[in-house]
C-alpha cells in the first residue's frame, strides 16, 4: 500500500472516530424529533403502573413537545414488556415503566432473555404508593386478625389473585403470608384489573392491590378494606389501619414505579429526559393528581434511582430466599 493510500485510510478512520460522537451529540441536541414509545409491561386498567404511566405521558409529552405513546405489553410478570424495551434501539425513543417486578425477576425466573439490572439505564423514580388489603364481602371477616384466624382454620382453602409472580401485589401478599403464618393459594393473572374483577365477582377470597384499583369497589361496598401496607395511614382512607396497627408486626410494603431506558442510550438523552421528568413530577398539578391516587411523586437523579434499584433488588432477593420462593 502506498504512503498516500495509507494517509487516506488513516484520515478516514480518524474522521469516523470524530464523527461518531459528533453524530451522537447532534442527535441528543435535536432530541426528541418524533413520538416516544412508553412501554408499560402490564395490562391497561386498574394498575397504578398503567395509571401513572398515562399521567406522566401526558405531562412529559407537553414538556418535550412530542407525543409520548403508552404501549401496554403484559405477560410473564412484566418480563414480556421489559424484554421489548431492553432490546429496543438505545436512542431515547423507547422508555420502560418498571417497578419491583423488574428488579426481583432474576430471583423468580430461572431463564431471562435480558438482564434486568444491567440491561437498562435508570432515569428517575416516578412515585411511591402503598397498597390496600381487601376481601370479598362474603368472607366473614372485618379485620386482619379475623382474616388470619379464618385462614388458619382453613389452610389452603382461601385464595388471592395478583398480576403474576414477581409483581408488587404478589410480593406484598407472600410477605403477609409469611409474617402472619397462613397458607393461602396464589392465582396469577395477566394484570391487576382481571384479578380484581374476579375478586369482586367472588372468585377470589382477598387481594393486596393498588389503592386506585381497589378504592372504588370499597366505596360502593363490593369490597371490604382491612389494612393499608404503609407505616402511616393514608389520607384517602384514614379509617383503615396500617398492617402493623392491625397486628402484623414488621409489615411494610411500598410500591414504586420508575422510568428506564435501554442500555447504551446516550448520556445526553438520559439527562434530557431526567430533567423534563423531574420538572413534571415537581409541579403542583402532578402532586395533586398523585395524591388522589394515594401516591407521592419522587423524582431525583439517575444515580439516586440506580442506587435505589440496587438496594431494592438486594432487599427483595433476601426476602424471596427467606420465604423459600423458588425460580420458575
Amino acid at each position: 500500500m502506498s504512503f498516500l493510500n495509507r494517509r487516506a485510510l488513516l484520515g478516514g478512520a480518524s474522521f469516523a472516530a470524530l464523527a461518531a460522537p459528533l453524530a451522537t451529540r447532534t442527535a441528543a441536541q435535536t432530541y426528541p424529533s418524533k413520538p416516544i414509545r412508553y412501554v408499560v409491561p402490564f395490562a391497561a386498567g386498574a394498575g397504578v403502573l398503567d395509571i401513572m404511566a398515562r399521567i406522566v405521558s401526558q405531562h412529559l409529552g407537553t414538556s418535550l413537545g412530542q407525543q409520548v405513546v403508552v404501549d401496554n405489553r403484559p405477560g410473564a410478570g412484566g418480563n414480556v414488556g421489559a424484554e421489548i424495551a431492553a432490546k429496543a434501539a438505545p436512542d431515547g425513543y423507547t422508555m420502560l415503566m418498571g417497578n419491583t417486578a423488574l428488579v426481583v425477576s432474576p430471583y423468580l425466573f430461572a431463564k431471562l432473555p435480558f438482564d434486568p439490572l444491567t440491561g437498562f439505564v435508570p432515569v428517575t423514580q416516578v412515585n411511591s404508593a402503598p397498597l390496600l388489603l381487601v376481601v370479598h364481602p362474603s368472607l366473614p371477616v372485618k379485620s386482619v386478625a379475623e382474616l388470619v384466624a379464618y385462614a388458619k382454620a382453613r389452610p389452603g382453602k382461601l385464595n388471592y389473585g395478583s398480576g403474576g409472580i414477581g409483581t408488587t401485589p404478589f410480593l406484598a401478599t407472600e410477605l403477609f403470608k409469611s409474617l402472619a403464618g397462613i397458607d393461602v393459594v396464589h392465582v396469577p393473572y395477566k394484570g391487576g384489573a382481571p384479578a380484581l374483577a374476579d375478586l369482586v365477582a367472588g372468585q377470589l377470597s382477598f387481594m393486596i392491590e393498588n389503592v386506585p384499583g381497589t378504592l372504588p369497589f370499597v366505596k360502593d361496598g363490593r369490597l371490604r378494606a382491612l389494612a393499608i401496607t404503609s407505616r402511616q395511614r393514608l389520607a384517602l382512607v384514614p379509617e383503615v389501619p396500617t398492617m402493623i396497627e392491625a397486628g402484623v408486626a414488621g409489615y411494610e410494603m411500598i410500591g414504586w414505579n420508575g422510568i428506564f431506558l435501554p442500555k447504551g442510550t446516550p448520556a445526553e438523552i438520559v439527562s434530557r429526559l431526567n430533567a423534563d421528568l423531574v420538572k413534571v413530577l415537581g409541579t403542583a398539578e402532578m402532586k395533586e393528581q398523585m395524591a388522589k391516587l394515594g401516591a407521592e411523586p419522587v423524582g431525583g437523579t439517575p444515580q439516586q434511582f440506580g442506587a435505589f434499584v440496587q438496594a431494592e433488588s438486594q432487599r427483595w432477593g433476601k426476602i424471596i430466599k427467606d420465604l423459600g420462593i423458588k425460580p420458575e
